[in-house]
């Protein structure tokens, strides 16, 4: 999927626009996008983003206790 910056975002925000709270999401958006973090803090307007396939969250997970 590619998305277009708005003018000034950060990429932290164009990730949480498109995705929300996903673990992991900008490390993997700034690997598939090679030199996007030398542009800087602010992205220009309208410059394309590459997101990766993200696999769907896991499951809610079993609550172990170890004392009863």
């Amino acid at each position: 999927m590619i998305v277009r910056a708005h003018a000034g975002e950060s990429l932290d925000a164009l990730v949480w626009r498109e995705l929300g709270a996903v673990p992991g999401a900008l490390e993997q958006v700034l690997e598939a996008n090679r030199g996007l973090a030398a542009i800087g803090a602010a992205l220009p307007e309208g410059i394309p983003v590459t997101f990766p396939e993200f696999a769907p969250a896991p499951a809610e997970l079993e609550l172990v206790q170890l004392w009863d």
